[in-house]
């Protein structure tokens, strides 16, 4: 199926060995092939986060950045 392979080791978490486990039994797979499936598997799904998106509000102040100096000055008089 996929000419090249690649040996190495990797360390699974409790839950994701069980998870292996269960899949193996259910697909009659080896322990590679559970993996591969796996993984393809879950690259091939979307991802299931929200799209981060910035709130700001409007605080009213209005401040001239241009002048790095003059910020500076002005924090710290305030």
């Amino acid at each position: 199926m996929y000419p090249s392979l690649m040996r190495t080791t990797v360390n699974l978490d409790d839950d994701v060995a069980a998870a292996l486990t269960a899949l193996r039994s259910e697909r009659s797979l080896t322990l590679s092939e559970a993996v591969n499936q796996a993984v393809r598997e879950g690259l091939a799904r979307p991802s299931s986060r929200a799209r981060f998106h910035q709130r700001s509000a409007d605080l009213g102040i209005r401040v001239d950045v241009s002048n790095i100096g003059d910020v500076l000055d002005a924090l710290d008089e305030s």
